[in-house]
Order: structure tokens, then C-alpha cells, then sequence
């Protein structure tokens, strides 16, 4: 196994034992609640796609950068299953989106570097479902009041589109120009729909994967 191989095996463990470590002192402290506690392990460990965007060298080492998410499906399901990681879980079941999240990564990281040959594409999806859905729920538990259906608040939704909107153009802005930023608002449109729409859970598939391919449609006008 070559050296760079085994850093990012390490390295990508290591974030993710990072994150659920962290959620863990910070809910046993009292500091975020339980909700809290899975939202910062949504958030935090999409920032993982930048460690495989950093040690994935090669269009033959995509085995290797699918290791982790893919070992992360079936300790995900036995978590979901058993409660073993309390701080990712819900009480009660029904609710397998810790499962679909690292299928997400999976789909996304084999398209984007394999197959399409552009990372970002994925990257863009997986920010969104991280911190534009993530954040969606924090601020819509805290500060939201109107209920508008599906669960949802006015706050949730408008916190879906800004932060969808900043990843999309800042993405864009790096990779593309400035010319394409119509491509970001479409993008975000498109995500917090999806969003709004899709039944809690099954956003950690529809979001990332559909503002991806969203994403790349886009890029071929």
C-alpha cells in the first residue's frame, strides 16, 4: 500500500472519528442537544469530500476513495439498526437518512472523478446537502414559526436557498467563471425545492444527488 493510500485512509477515519467524537463531548456537555448533535456530524463530515479531493490522484485510485464511505454505509445501517453511534441517531426508527448519506458520497465521488472527470460537480451537491440542509434544520428548529407544510418553516427554506446559493457560486466562482454564477441561483432553486419536497430522510439522496446533476446539465449549455 502506498504511502499516500494510507494517509488518506487515516486521514479520512480520523475526520470522521473527529466529528462524531466532538458531537459526543459537545451533547454529553449539554452545549447542543440531541438534534444539534446530529446536525453538526451532517455538517461536518461533508467537509470530508475535501480530503478525497486533496489524495485522490488518480482515476485508479477510485477503489481506494471509495473505501470510506462505502465502509460507512454498512456501519451507518448498524448503527441505525443497534443505536451504536447515539449521537448520529433519532429515537425510533424510520428514518434511514444517516444510510443514504454516505450512498450519496459514493454515487458522487464515482461520477464526479471517475466517470464525468470533474470534481466539483459532486462537491457542489455534497455542500449543499451538507451545510444547505444542515444549517436548513438548525435555523428552521430554532427561529422558525410558520409552519408552511412538509415540515417545513420560512426560515428553514430561506436558510436552504442563501446557503445553497453562497456553496453553488463559490464553487462556480473556483471552477468555472463568473459568467456561469446564473448556474449557482438555478441550482439553488432547484435544491431547496427539492428539499421542501422530499420526505425527511431521503433529502440526504434527492438534494445532493439532484443539485449535482442538476449541476452538470447546466454546464453543458
Amino acid at each position: 500500500m502506498s504511502m499516500h493510500i494510507l494517509y488518506y485512509l487515516l486521514s479520512s477515519y480520523g475526520f470522521i472519528g473527529l466529528m462524531i467524537g466532538l458531537s459526543t463531548i459537545l451533547s454529553k456537555k449539554g452545549i447542543i442537544g440531541e438534534e444539534g448533535s446530529r446536525k453538526f456530524i451532517h455538517i461536518g463530515v461533508s467537509n470530508w469530500y475535501f480530503i478525497a479531493l486533496i489524495f485522490m490522484q488518480d482515476p485508479s485510485d477510485i477503489l481506494i476513495t471509495l473505501i470510506p464511505p462505502v465502509s460507512f454505509i454498512v456501519l451507518n445501517y448498524i448503527s441505525y439498526k443497534t443505536n451504536l453511534i447515539k449521537s448520529m441517531e433519532r429515537n425510533g426508527k424510520g428514518n434511514l437518512g444517516t444510510v443514504y448519506y454516505p450512498i450519496s458520497l459514493t454515487i458522487l465521488i464515482f461520477f464526479s472523478f471517475y466517470v464525468l472527470n470533474n470534481a466539483y460537480i459532486g462537491l457542489l451537491g455534497v455542500m449543499i446537502m451538507g451545510y444547505g440542509d444542515g444549517l436548513a434544520a438548525v435555523f428552521g428548529k430554532k427561529y422558525g414559526t410558520k409552519d408552511i407544510g412538509h415540515g417545513k418553516t420560512v426560515v428553514g427554506v430561506v436558510t436552504m436557498f442563501i446557503v445553497s446559493l453562497i456553496a453553488g457560486s463559490l464553487i462556480i466562482i473556483y471552477s468555472n467563471s463568473l459568467m456561469r454564477l446564473w448556474i449557482a441561483l438555478a441550482v439553488a432553486v432547484f435544491a431547496t425545492l427539492t428539499e421542501y419536497l422530499t420526505p425527511k430522510g431521503l433529502d440526504n439522496l434527492s438534494v445532493p444527488l439532484g443539485a449535482s446533476f442538476m449541476y452538470y446539465l447546466l454546464l453543458l449549455i
